[in-house]
């Protein structure tokens, strides 16, 4: 039940910033120099930090997404839905690692 609800709040978050990438994007065909503007209020840490959820938020949604599918499409997709939930969490964590470091590093030293 978890997995659902995670799947389903990271489905939300990744909806709206979808949403304000593409309003953000349109203001450079409006006005350019409002567009470098907000750009630049983009370059500050707190924003490194919610590029970490927002690829953790991905991450797990796309992974779950392919668990999800296999229990729906699978013959014995419902039989392994707990390994493959576990493994859906292994992937995730391995792979969140070394992108979370490149985030910080970027961050935080990498101007």
């Amino acid at each position: 039940m978890w997995s659902w609800v995670l799947h389903r709040i990271t489905g939300v978050l990744t909806f709206f910033f979808l949403f304000v990438h593409v309003l953000d994007t349109a203001l450079v065909r409006v006005d350019p120099d409002t567009y470098d503007r907000i750009i630049e209020t983009y370059k500050n840490p707190i924003v490194g930090l919610m590029e970490i959820g927002l690829v953790a938020a991905v991450l797990y949604h796309a992974l779950n997404g392919i668990r999800v599918m296999l229990v729906d499409f699978w013959s014995k997709g419902p039989q392994y839905q707990r390994v493959m939930l576990w493994v859906v969490l292994g992937v995730w964590f391995v792979v969140m690692i070394p992108g979370a470091g490149r985030i910080l590093y970027n961050t935080f030293a990498g101007h």
